[in-house]
C-alpha cells in the first residue's frame, strides 16, 4: 500500500505543477484520427511537462522533461516563446523491409521555450495514432556555442504497475536473457551472476535499456524507445520502483560525468512512446522507422537482401578455430588449448561455397580469415588485426575466382576486438581490399573492451563510429551487419546498407552458455527488434553439443521446426543458415524450408501475438503471391486454429507444412519434424500444433 500511496502523491504533484501553470502554455496535439494525444506545459517554475493518453485514456500521466548540462538551464526558468502545428501525410518505399510501403502520417508540435537570456530550446512532438515521438532542439544562437549534457531529465510516469519485459541496463554489452515482471519488482543484481559476457558493465541495479516493452491491466502495451541516435549517448532508464516511472540514464563518455558535447545547432535523438491495444499492434508499428530520416543513398540498386552460410558454427561448437596459429606446433610451448583446425583454410571454405553454390545461397561468411586472431581476445591491444592481410592458408585469389565461378560472394568478416580507431585508420583500405575481391557486404565486430580511452559500447563516441561505418560501407557499396554495437533505433531508413546488428543475445550464447531460454525469441520482436532487423543466425539442426563434445552438456532451447520458423518471425534482410552443412544435408527434406523462404516481403500480417508466449506471423513474398508463415511458442506447447483470411481470393495455394513431430519437445526431443502438404485457399483453416519450446513454419506456393 506505501507504493501506491507514494505514487498517488507523486501524480497530485505533477498534477499540480502542470495546472498551477497560466494555461496559456498548455498545447495539445492530436494523431489525425485522435487516437493519441500529448499535451504539454509549463509549471510555474517554468519546467516543461507533458501527458500522452491513448484511446481515450492516460498511458503516459505528467512527466518532466529537460537537460542539465554545464553551461546553462536547460529544465526550467523557461517561458513559451512560440508554438506551431503542422501535419505531415506521405506513403515512401523501403528499400527492403516487412511491406511494400509505409505510410507516415502525424501530426506535430514545435513547442519553443525561451529564459531570461533569450536561449531558445525547441521540444519537437509528433503524435500518431500508434503513438507519440518527441525530441530536443537547440537552434544556432548567441548565447553558447556548445552544450556539455550531464543528465537527460526526461521522464515516463507509468499509471500502474504493469507487465514489463526488460534487461539491465549494461553500458557495454546488450546480451542478456530478458526478465518478465512488474515494473515494482525491476531489480538487476542477478544479471551480475551472468559470466557469459566478456565486457558485461551494469552500473546502476534499476535501470534498464530501451527498447521495454510493458503490458497494462487492460491489456494495452507500451514501448518505450528511441530513434535516430546519433551524437548522444544511448538511452537507458532508471527506475523507480515505488512511483512507477522511468527516468531517461544517458551512457557516459569516458569521463563518466558527461554524456554527451554537442555543437550548436543539434538536437537529440527521438524518444519513442509506442502504444497498441494488444501485442500484435507493437509490432505493427512503424513509428521508430518513420522517425528517422529518409534514404540517403542515391542509387540503392546494390543492395540486396540475401541468405548465407558461413565458416563460423564450427568455431562455436569447438571443432574448429578462428586463429591458424593455435593449431600449429610452434603454439604448443604457449600453453593454450587447441580446440580444433583453423576454419578459415582454402579447402574448408570451397567446401562451404560448393554448398551455397549448389543450394542457391548468396554469400558464404568466412570469419578468421585475416592475421591477427592470436591476440585478440582478453588481451585489450591496440593495432591487432589487419583487414587486408589473409593467413598464409587463406588463398583469397583462389577463393574468389571459384566462388564468382559457384555463383556467391564471399562475405567478410572485420572483428576489430573494439580497437576502433585501428579500424577507423584501415576502413578506406580494408574496402578497397573488399571491392578488389567482389566482396560487397562485411559482418563488423567490437568484441571486448573498447581501446584505447575505456569508452562503452553504447556512449556517444561509439554511436559516432557506428554511422561512420554505415556512411563509409555506403560510399563503397557495401552492405554491413555489426555485431556487439548498440541496439538499433531505425536508421536502416536512412542507409539501408546497414542491414542487420546482432546486439542482443544471439544463437551462439546457446553453444556456450546456459543459453537462449525457449521464450527468449518471442520477446526479441517486440523488444530489440523494433529498432531494427537482428542477425539471430537460425537455422541449427543439430541442437545438441554433446554432438561434438561428449563432456558438453549445453543445447539449443528450441525444436528443429521452431528453428525454421524463426526465418519469419525473426525479421532481417540477412538469414544465416547457420549450422554446418552437413548437418543440412542429412536432413535435405527439412532443409528444404531455409532454401524456399525469402528474406524480402511485400506484406506482412501478425495472426496473434502474446509477448513472451507466442506469435504467428504471415509474410507475402517481394514481387510474387507467395506467402511464408511462421509459428513458435515459448517453453509451453499450444495449439491454433489459423484462418487464411490473408490470401487473395480466386488464387489456391500449395502449402507444404514443417510442424513439430510426435513426442517434439526443446529439450527431451527436439529433432521430429513432420512435412505435409495439402490444397488451401482464401478462408481455410489450418491447424497448427506447437510443442514445449516449438514451432510451425508453412511456406504457401500459388498453383
Amino acid at each position: 500500500m506505501k507504493k501506491y500511496a507514494s505514487y498517488l502523491l507523486l501524480l497530485l504533484f505533477f498534477t499540480a505543477h502542470a495546472t498551477l501553470s497560466a494555461q496559456k502554455t498548455l498545447r495539445t496535439l492530436a494523431s489525425p484520427n485522435k487516437q493519441t494525444a500529448v499535451t504539454v506545459g509549463l509549471n510555474k517554475t517554468g519546467e516543461p511537462f507533458y501527458k500522452i493518453t491513448y484511446r481515450g485514456k492516460t498511458a503516459v500521466d505528467w512527466s518532466r522533461l529537460g537537460f542539465n548540462t554545464k553551461e546553462y538551464n536547460l529544465h526550467s526558468g523557461f517561458k513559451l516563446a512560440a508554438t506551431k502545428i503542422t501535419t505531415h501525410d506521405e506513403t515512401w518505399k523501403p528499400v527492403w523491409g516487412e511491406v511494400a510501403q509505409i505510410r507516415d502520417h502525424y501530426n506535430e508540435l514545435a513547442y519553443t521555450l525561451s529564459d531570461e537570456t533569450g536561449c531558445t530550446m525547441i521540444i519537437r512532438f509528433r503524435a500518431y495514432e500508434e503513438g507519440a515521438g518527441f525530441r530536443y532542439e537547440f537552434p544556432l544562437q548567441d548565447c553558447k556555442t556548445k552544450v556539455t549534457v550531464t543528465d537527460e531529465l526526461t521522464e515516463f510516469q507509468m499509471t500502474g504497475d504493469h507487465t514489463a519485459w526488460w534487461i539491465p541496463g549494461d553500458y557495454d554489452s546488450n546480451e542478456h536473457v530478458y526478465t518478465t515482471g512488474k515494473i515494482s519488482a525491476i531489480d538487476c543484481a542477478w544479471y551480475n551472476r551472468e559470466h557469459a559476457i566478456s565486457t558485461q558493465h551494469i552500473v546502476k541495479m534499476k535501470n534498464v535499456q530501451t527498447p521495454i516493452t510493458m503490458k497494462t491491466a487492460d491489456g494495452t502495451h507500451i514501448a518505450l524507445a528511441e530513434a535516430a541516435l546519433a551524437d548522444f549517448g544511448a538511452l537507458h532508464l532508471e527506475t523507480d520502483n515505488n512511483a512507477l516511472k522511468f527516468k531517461a540514464s544517458l551512457i557516459p563518455s569516458a569521463d563518466s560525468t558527461v554524456k554527451s558535447v554537442n555543437t550548436m545547432p543539434f538536437h537529440s535523438p527521438w524518444r519513442a512512446v509506442l502504444l497498441s491495444k494488444d501485442a500484435a499492434g507493437i509490432l505493427e508499428s512503424k513509428l521508430i522507422l518513420n522517425l528517422n530520416e529518409p534514404c540517403k543513398i542515391e542509387d540503392v540498386s546494390w543492395i540486396k537482401p540475401q541468405k548465407y552460410v558461413g565458416v563460423w558454427w564450427e568455431m562455436h561448437v569447438g571443432l574448429a578455430t578462428w586463429d591458424l596459429e593455435a593449431t600449429q606446433d610452434m603454439m604448443a610451448a604457449t600453453g593454450r588449448e587447441v580446440k580444433g583446425r583453423h576454419g578459415a583454410n582454402t579447402e574448408n571454405v570451397k567446401r562451404y561455397i560448393d554448398f551455397a553454390g549448389k543450394y542457391g545461397f548468396d554469400g558464404v561468411l568466412v570469419e578468421g580469415w585475416n592475421i591477427g586472431w592470436k591476440d585478440w581476445f582478453g588481451k585489450w591491444k591496440d593495432e591487432v588485426f589487419d583487414f587486408a592481410k589473409p593467413y598464409p592458408d587463406f588463398d583469397i585469389d583462389e577463393l574468389t575466382r571459384y566462388a564468382r565461378e559457384k555463383g556467391v560472394r564471399i562475405i567478410a568478416h572485420h572483428e576489430t576486438s573494439s580497437a576502433v580507431p585501428s579500424y577507423e585508420r584501415q576502413m578506406d583500405a580494408a574496402y578497397a581490399f573488399m571491392n578488389k575481391y567482389n566482396q560487397n557486404a562485411v559482418k563488423t565486430g567490437y568484441v571486448g573492451k573498447i581501446i584505447p580511452r575505456g569508452e562503452w559500447h553504447d556512449g556517444q563516441w561509439m554511436n559516432n563510429h557506428y554511422l561512420r561505418v554505415a556512411e563509409r560501407t555506403a560510399k563503397n557499396r557495401i552492405m554491413v551487419d555489426m555485431h556487439e554495437p548498440v541496439r538499433p533505433s531505425g536508421w536502416h531508413r536512412t542507409w539501408p546498407n546497414w542491414m542487420a546488428c546482432e546486439a542482443a543475445r544471439g544463437q551462439e550464447f546457446n553453444a556456450w552458455s546456459t543459453g537462449n531460454p525457449p521464450e527468449h525469441e518471442c520477446i526479441l520482436p517486440f523488444t530489440r527488434i523494433l529498432g531494427g532487423p537482428m542477425d539471430y543466425t537460425p537455422g541449427i539442426f543439430e541442437t545438441r553439443m554433446n554432438t561434438y563434445d561428449p563432456k558438453k552438456t549445453e543445447v539449443v532451447h528450441t525444436t528443429v521446426a521452431k528453428q525454421l520458423a524463426l526465418y519469419v518471425t525473426l525479421y532481417s534482410p540477412l538469414q544465416m543458415a547457420a549450422d554446418l552443412p552437413e548437418n543440412y544435408e542429412k536432413r535435405l527434406d527439412v532443409f528444404q524450408f531455409i532454401r524456399d523462404v525469402p528474406v524480402d516481403w511485400d506484406d506482412t500480417r501478425i495472426l496473434n501475438a502474446a509477448v513472451g508466449d507466442y506469435i504467428t506471423i504471415a509474410r507475402r513474398q517481394k514481387g510474387a503471391q507467395n506467402w511464408f508463415l511462421g509459428s513458435i511458442t515459448d517453453e509451453n506447447p499450444r495449439n491454433f486454429s489459423m484462418k487464411l483470411d490473408f490470401l487473395p481470393a480466386g488464387k489456391t495455394y500449395e502449402a507444404t507444412i514443417y510442424a513439430d513431430g510426435p513426442g517434439a519437445h526443446w529439450k527431451e526431443n527436439p529433432y521430429p519434424v513432420n512435412i505435409s502438404k495439402r490444397t488451401v485457399r482464401k478462408g481455410d483453416v489450418l491447424e497448427i500444433q506447437l510443442a514445449a519450446g516449438g514451432g510451425c513454419a508453412v511456406s504457401l506456393v500459388v498453383k
